[in-house]
């Protein structure tokens, strides 16, 4: 049986990946346009090899990030499913049913 501390736990866990995963999307945009701006200017190619280097960590993050934001998903939605006879009107149970709705709503969003 999930408990409402349980649930707050998860949901602050999916909360928590799901801002790291828009931080590392403002740092790939970020970094692609530094990338592009170094090219433009003609840098040099030592320079340009390790900002590409830059980039390429940082988009290797993404997919990490996603996978453990779809594991907390599963994990949040199984203990909202678990719950027995809920206060569906307790502050923890809104929260987690509103992460959920956005977390699903950015998966909708995404390139597969």
């Amino acid at each position: 049986m999930a408990t409402l501390k349980a649930l707050k736990i998860k949901t602050g866990s999916c909360k928590r990946i799901l801002k790291e995963l828009h931080s590392y999307e403002k740092e790939v945009d970020r970094e692609a346009a530094k990338t592009a701006a170094m090219k433009e200017k003609g840098a040099d190619p030592y320079d340009l090899k390790q900002q590409e280097n830059v980039l390429a960590e940082s988009r290797m993050m993404l997919p990490d990030c996603r996978k453990r934001l779809e594991s907390g998903l599963a994990d949040l939605q199984g203990m909202l499913a678990g719950l027995e006879k809920p206060c569906d009107d307790a502050e923890e149970i809104i929260e987690a049913k509103n992460i959920v709705k956005e977390v699903e709503a950015l998966f909708e969003t995404l390139p597969s």
